[in-house]
């Protein structure tokens, strides 16, 4: 075949496949058998490793899912991805109804769509052609995952027609997916995923996209970021133009007329959840025009002209068989109720956290009883309350060990505290908890080691602290169940990556009790080099004002402890990072800048700075940047595509710069 056939060819493959794979995911309606959609698939790759220059972006070819990624770029998205408020009952949803009539008057209608249980992404699309996927991160920045979310078939690689669009849709994992995934997991002998929220997340975020490519995931499209010239002046003629494009909408979506007809289909659709193919947790709320969600604009967090409804946490009935022990890194042991299996809000729940002996007592839970569970915010399993009528007599009390169940060194109440702790420093359960703690994303952020490894490594006595990390050779690794070549090239990069981080990430991955992430950074920003925190004095690390007298205490015996100071002796032979990276409080104190002593906020999209550089450099200069704007608020920069934090602004009567004066003023 010449170039010029297989060119003609490869196009007729393209447009069947794409064809196909629509009726399949898009409009649930296959029009041919799978194995004659494998049959061309095949063909197509076949003429593309012959005719490597016919390979573009958008072929079908490109969903099984290109090389191992080596990490996820930040993305800045255009228009902020916002949060919803949310309702939890009927009187919740007439105030919203109340508060939207006040400001905007009766002449309105609202759009009522499914809230899926997934994960928020952002599709960006140039002349039709899919560029650039990001989960939603923290509204402003998230992580580019356009090769995992090219291995979503509903996800078009190209639109029907010539648009340049941003989009906004929730990934999620159809029930079937899920539960085939978790079998999969059980049968390895794996940890299976607590719900398909969970699921799909975790698969977008593999660096490997094959991974990803075998979880069957898919997409509801629900907005557009970005409606520049598309003539939308409805939510739902948004969704409209999301189907002619191509897009999987959901079609549960109703336009209501009041809130009494919103209300009557919560009604219908709690009833309606358990039989669709794919978790939800609720219902948005949005009102249609788009003109009239301009009007109503925003508050701090989040949009006044739409609400989440969440369904109310699904309470079932069970068996509680038996009450673990855990142990945490700082000692705290935790019972944890063993259940029979039952399936709540979605999961089959088997766990759930009792929290203490108190609770224990104060709710009368014995072994043997039937309970009430449901899902804390539909995610987190626990006990409600004991069916009392239900017990025969064969139910046994819990009491609390005296000594620790993995250690069994005796367990101390500390005074003012409910939990009982296990204070041997030498806990095999808080070695290992530490351990996950330590390479956790808070912390020195090592991607690779998950509980699973670190249990791994810590059972076959290749890590006993968390400078044995730094010892791990390719040899040892590579011995280890399922860690095959790449993943242990990958795990050693990123092991050797941490030692670069600013100190305040090595001292909140230590572990020092009572130091959270940010006292970690106010610490290091104060003194500079853990080996000034370390001389330091209590009453110097008092005089901080934000280190309290109860963390001072705790850092100051942490670093007294002699097997601590061998940690960090090791931790610097291994060539780890002591020092702080960020802008020194020194000189941000003797600045006599604009920024001294200013609380400023960054909004919108910036050109020649990126919002971290920016921050950087202001609070170098003596400045505080924050997140929301407040009557506390001094400045606001603003850049492209501000949102709601302008307006909150403008409203308090704040002063606002654009970038460039803000340029002007750094370089000053």
């Amino acid at each position: 075949m010449d170039m010029e056939a297989a060119q003609k060819k490869v196009q007729e493959l393209h447009e069947k496949l794409n064809r196909y794979s629509y009726d399949y995911y898009v409009l649930d309606k296959p029009s041919v058998p799978d194995s004659e959609y494998d049959r061309l698939l095949q063909e197509l790759i076949q003429l593309e490793e012959e005719f490597p220059g016919l390979k573009t972006p958008d072929s079908p070819t490109q969903r099984v899912g290109g090389e191992i990624l080596e990490g996820f770029k930040k993305v800045e998205h255009k228009t902020p991805m916002l949060s919803l408020g949310n309702a939890f009952n009927e009187q919740d949803l007439r105030d919203f109804d109340r508060r939207v009539r006040q400001a905007i008057g009766d002449d309105f209608q609202y759009v009522a769509e499914l809230k899926i249980d997934g994960l928020a992404v952002s599709l960006r699309y140039e002349d039709g052609l899919f560029v650039q996927g990001a989960t939603r991160g923290d509204g402003t920045i998230g992580e580019d995952i356009t090769e995992n979310l090219r291995t979503v078939h509903s996800i078009p690689l190209r639109l029907k027609r010539s648009e340049s669009i941003e989009v906004r849709g929730e990934a999620f994992m159809p029930k079937r997916s899920f539960e085939r995934l978790n079998e999969s997991k059980i049968e390895k002998g794996e940890e299976p995923f607590a719900n398909p929220r969970n699921a799909a997340a975790g698969s977008l975020r593999q660096l490997d996209p094959k991974i990803a490519a075998k979880r069957n995931l898919d997409i509801f499209v629900y907005g557009i970021g970005d409606l520049g010239d598309t003539g939308v002046q409805r939510q739902s003629e948004g969704l409209d133009l999301l189907d002619e494009l191509g897009f999987r909408t959901n079609h549960e979506r109703r336009k209501c007329e009041t809130i009494d007809e919103v209300i009557e289909l919560l009604h219908n659709m709690q009833e309606k959840r358990q039989s669709l193919s794919y978790e939800i947790d609720g219902v948005v709320i949005k009102v249609d025009l788009l003109e009239q969600q301009e009007k109503l604009g925003y508050t701090a967090k989040s949009p006044r002209w739409a609400i989440a409804y969440k369904f109310p946490a699904e309470e079932v009935m069970t068996k509680l068989i038996d009450i673990q022990l855990n142990v945490g890194r700082t000692g705290v042991i935790t019972p944890t109720a063993i259940l029979e299996p039952v399936r709540v809000a979605g999961t089959t729940v088997q766990r759930a956290s009792l929290h203490n002996e108190d609770l224990i007592r104060e709710k009368d839970i014995k072994i043997g009883d039937y309970v009430v569970v449901k899902k804390a915010g539909d995610i987190i399993p626990e006990v409600v309350n004991v069916l009392e009528d239900q017990r025969t007599g064969d139910e046994k009390d819990f009491h609390m060990p005296a000594e620790c169940p993995e250690c069994e060194s005796e367990l101390v109440r500390i005074e003012g505290e409910v939990a009982l702790r296990c204070i041997n420093p030498k806990c095999p359960a808080q070695i290992r908890e530490g351990l996950i703690h330590f390479v956790s994303r808070n912390a020195m952020n090592i991607d690779g080691l998950g509980e699973r490894v670190i249990a791994q490594l810590f059972k076959e006595g290749l890590i006993t602290d968390v400078a044995d990390l730094y010892e791990l050779s390719k040899e040892q690794l590579i011995q280890l169940e399922r860690m095959g070549e790449k993943s242990v090239e990958n795990l050693l990069r990123a092991i050797d990556r941490s030692k670069e981080n600013s100190l305040e990430k090595l001292l909140f991955g230590i572990g020092i009790r009572h130091v959270g992430s940010k006292a970690a950074k106010t610490l290091a920003q104060h003194f500079e080099t853990m080996d000034r925190l370390q001389n330091a004095s209590r009453d110097e690390i008092i005089a901080i004002s934000e280190i309290g007298n109860k963390m001072a205490d705790s850092i100051v015996t942490y670093f007294e402890k002699p097997e601590v100071m061998t940690l960090i002796q090791e931790l610097k032979g291994h060539g780890v990072n002591m020092e702080y990276k960020g802008p020194k409080l020194a000189a941000a104190a003797e600045s006599t800048s604009y920024f001294a002593g200013k609380t400023v906020v960054l909004t919108g999209k910036l050109e020649e700075l990126t919002r971290e550089e920016a921050k950087e450099q202001i609070e170098a200069l003596g400045g505080k940047v924050t997140g929301s704007v407040s009557k506390s608020t001094d400045l606001v920069i603003a850049g492209e595509a501000a949102g709601s934090k302008l307006s909150k602004a403008q409203e308090l009567n704040i002063e606002v710069w654009n970038e460039a004066r803000l340029v002007e003023e750094l370089k000053n």
